[in-house]
């Protein structure tokens, strides 16, 4: 009898030996999982902000040319309202008597 409880005994201590070297290996296949999509997913999101970014230095750039180009139109109009005085009298002005 006391054979057969120190086999038993040496059963089960291997297979709890097996089964924790099962659950290792699991849980490194899970984890090695995780981090390929992880890197995965961070890599799609590097590339979404250098899209971003370079789309948003062309605008800065396309807004910057058309500055340029515009300003002296502008500037010219704009003088042109500030010097071109026109003096009359509002509407709504009444005479006192």
């Amino acid at each position: 009898m006391q054979k057969f409880r120190l086999g038993k005994a040496r059963r089960l201590k291997q297979a709890k030996e097996e089964a924790q070297m099962e659950v290792e290996q699991y849980r490194r296949e899970r984890e090695q999982e995780f981090q390929s999509k992880q890197q995965a997913a961070m890599g799609s999101q590097g590339n979404l902000s250098a899209e971003v970014e370079q789309a948003t230095r062309r605008q800065v750039q396309g807004m910057q040319s058309s500055q340029q180009r515009n300003r002296e139109r502008v500037l010219a109009q704009l003088l042109g309202m500030v010097c071109d005085v026109r003096p009359q009298v509002h509407p709504n002005y009444r005479i006192a008597v």
